[in-house]
């Protein structure tokens, strides 16, 4: 059964902000969106819910279940790139954002649209996949892998386009997807992306070879996500 349209989700496009300024944000807000359901008692759709874009800085962020191994430099190294590194309690392995990717952080009541932890990231995934077809750009599933690859059928040409790896909290979101855009995949080099040696890393301006308008990437994607969930996302 498909969820209900609702009108309550706020968007906010924080630009290029800091990682851990971006991660304290989410968890300030999954607090607020938690209260409201524990004290409305009902599954209303929370007016605290938020879905934030956003680039960071260079960063490398560790899932719970990664490998230290992943990263590939010493900590010395990291100050020479600019780059820094945070061990975080999102699902998943290793990954790099930064500038010209774009970040997504849903902060949502998964109960009050209707939405199957199972089916979450799955969701996040067609969003993606959508957007890309957009673009005229074919993409898939991986299986035993989340994200939105390249050629995942094709041994030796297999690319990551978009990483996933997300919180659930009373069934209230956070962390979140990031999809290379113009991002400078030379910074993948210093790392097992997802933990992955067997596998390449690509982004759009890779694929089309040109740079992409990020605010037109950025309104496709966010369209995408309305439809995908059918909420209605409004600029806040």
């Amino acid at each position: 059964m498909q969820s209900t349209r609702i009108n309550n989700i706020q968007f906010r496009n924080l630009g290029l902000i800091d990682y851990k300024e971006a991660w304290d944000l989410q968890e300030k807000t999954l607090d607020a969106v938690v209260k409201e359901k524990l004290e409305s008692g009902t599954r209303n759709a929370p007016k605290s819910q938020v879905v934030y874009f956003c680039e960071h800085p260079h960063v490398y962020t560790l899932g719970k279940s990664g490998e230290n191994q992943n990263l590939l430099i010493p900590d010395e190294f990291l100050k020479k790139i600019n780059a820094t590194y945070y061990k975080i309690d999102r699902g998943g392995d290793i990954t790099y954002h930064g500038p010209g990717q774009i970040v997504g952080y849903p902060v949502i009541d998964l109960e009050s649209i209707g939405v199957k932890v199972k089916d979450y990231v799955w969701k996040l995934e067609e969003s993606v996949i959508r957007t890309l077809d957009d673009f005229g750009i074919s993409s898939e599933r991986l299986n035993g892998s989340t994200g939105v690859w390249l050629d995942a059928e094709k041994p030796g040409k297999t690319r990551k386009i978009c990483a996933i790896g997300v919180r659930i909290s009373r069934y209230v979101t956070m962390h979140g997807f990031a999809f290379n855009v113009n991002t400078d995949l030379r910074y993948f080099q210093y790392i097992n992306p997802c933990g992955f040696t067997d596998k390449g890393v690509t982004s759009l301006q890779q694929e089309l070879h040109r740079e992409l308008d990020m605010a037109e990437v950025n309104q496709i994607l966010k369209n995408r996500l309305s439809e995908v969930f059918q909420i209605e996302l409004i600029t806040s």
